[in-house]
């Protein structure tokens, strides 16, 4: 398989950071962001280039407008562009979410996947090449109490995506993206020790980054998860 490159936001914990680490094991490139300045550092020591990670917070546009244009003067457009990065509410009914808890969400959750769209995707457009994944979830696709403003989000992702997907040239693919049921702080955040059945994210990356790879054109606008 030859060697791409691999746009991750949200690589400081969880998927992005599992799905950071498989890939390069693959031998692939990876050019990540996270909001934790800690995470971010230790990732530049770990694995030097051609490697890029930088601290970002995807909800900023004039953050995400910098690191498109630092990155796109180095690297290729990506491949593969992975919009991972999200927030998840603490669980309450809608109206005690509090307006700055649910502002954020949506901020991070819509804006910031819009945000790095707009940086990043035009030089895809350019090339007519490369795979666009907008992560949802079951609750983008289904509802449960307590999570109204996550449950919001992921079904945006669902529309967003799939109204993108019409607008992207031939060759290229924007697909809805259910990573499945992980074993992750963000669930454990709802469910407590109730997710230890399931796989952790460095598990569930062993299939995901296989399987993402194969992503193409043939994909576009389908809402899909893992392992489909």
């Amino acid at each position: 398989m030859s060697k791409k490159t691999i746009l991750i936001t949200g690589v400081s914990r969880g998927l992005g950071r599992a799905l950071t680490e498989k890939f390069i094991a693959l031998g692939h490139t990876v050019i990540g962001c996270g909001r934790d300045p800690k995470a971010i550092a230790a990732l530049k020591k770990q694995y030097g280039p051609p490697h890029r990670f930088d601290a970002v917070d995807v909800a900023d546009d004039a953050q995400v407008k910098h690191w498109a244009e630092v990155v796109l003067a180095d690297h290729d457009p990506p491949d593969l562009l992975l919009n991972n990065a999200a927030l998840i509410n603490r669980l309450a009914p809608l109206w005690e979410v509090p307006q700055a808890e649910f502002d954020v969400l949506i901020d991070v959750n819509i804006k910031g996947v819009a945000n790095v769209i707009r940086h990043f995707v035009p030089a895809m457009v350019a090339r007519k090449h490369g795979v666009i994944c907008n992560f949802s979830s079951g609750w983008g696709r289904s509802t449960d109490a307590f999570v109204a403003p996550y449950c919001a989000s992921k079904w945006a992702m669902e529309g967003l995506t799939q109204a993108l997907a019409q607008e992207l040239p031939k060759g290229m693919a924007a697909i809805p993206l259910s990573p499945g049921i992980i074993n992750t702080e963000m669930l454990q955040s709802c469910f407590g020790t109730d997710v230890a059945a399931y796989p952790t994210a460095e598990q569930w990356a062993e299939d995901a980054v296989p399987w993402l790879l194969k992503l193409g054109p043939k994909d576009n606008g389908q809402s899909l998860t893992v392992g489909d």
